[in-house]
């Protein structure tokens, strides 16, 4: 009696290390981490107004906010697009190279009524960082994603929620 007591314990004790890793393996969407950007008092509120209207899927990618959550940031698909809202002027915004069109790794252009600093990355991967709205709003492409054929379509899906939330005007040097 004893022994069919604890039998079925010791069969399943060579299953235990492969469930742990089964449900770690289930446990995350991914993990991506952001740092989230503290925009001033006269940006949050439009940051906010962003995040509310910002679409379910930015080219063909569902909807994953990294951690830790927060109205400046959003996400999508794994590896993850993501959005920053309020970051501070990137300094090649006033770089008179950028303008001139001198600098081969950031470009000045838009996208469907909305200007975008186009900016390569050492690793390759670009960002994107709207000009002439009143608050910075960054978007940053994995590398797998960098590239004309996707960067053009994930800024067409950004640009309607970008042009409803954020007006035209002069940000906020500080984000």
């Amino acid at each position: 009696m004893n022994f069919f007591r604890h039998r079925p314990l010791a069969l399943a004790a060579p299953l235990v290390p492969a469930l742990l890793l089964a449900v770690a393996g289930c446990s995350g969407d991914g993990g991506t981490t952001v740092a989230a950007p503290r925009p001033d008092a006269k940006t949050a509120p439009l940051c906010r107004a962003l995040h509310k209207v910002l679409p379910a899927e930015v080219d063909g990618r569902h909807r994953a906010d990294p951690e830790p959550r927060s109205a400046y940031t959003a996400g999508w698909g794994n590896p993850a697009i993501i959005l920053r809202c309020g970051i501070v002027r990137p300094p090649k915004m006033v770089d008179p190279k950028v303008a001139q069109g001198q600098d081969p790794d950031a470009i000045a252009g838009g996208v469907n009524g909305v200007d975008w600093l186009m900016e390569k990355e050492s690793d390759g991967t670009w960002r994107f960082t709207t000009s002439g709205r009143r608050a910075y709003v960054q978007v940053t492409l994995p590398k797998s994603l960098s590239g004309p054929d996707h960067s053009t379509q994930v800024l067409e899906d950004l640009g309607p929620a970008v042009k409803k939330a954020i007006p035209e005007g002069i940000a906020s040097m500080r984000g």
